[in-house]
């Protein structure tokens, strides 16, 4: 179990790179409708309740198939 740990941790972090890299490219991945984004002058704010919500349920199915086996 702490194997899957340390992989979903490994691969949490690539996507966090991978997202930081994109959005300085101009690519914007993981803003869906319900995500709430504040932009003013010299600050952005952004809330991801959609994205956090779809992940969530996705890692819980995960985990759920892999506790089964």
């Amino acid at each position: 179990m702490s194997r899957l740990f340390f992989f979903l941790a490994g691969l949490f972090f690539v996507l966090g790179l991978i997202l930081l890299l994109g959005e300085r490219v101009g690519v914007k991945l993981f803003q869906l409708p319900g995500d709430i984004v504040i932009k003013k002058e010299n600050f952005v704010f952004y809330f991801p309740i959609t994205t956090s919500v779809l992940l969530s349920v996705l890692l819980t199915l995960v985990m759920w198939i892999l506790s089964r086996k």
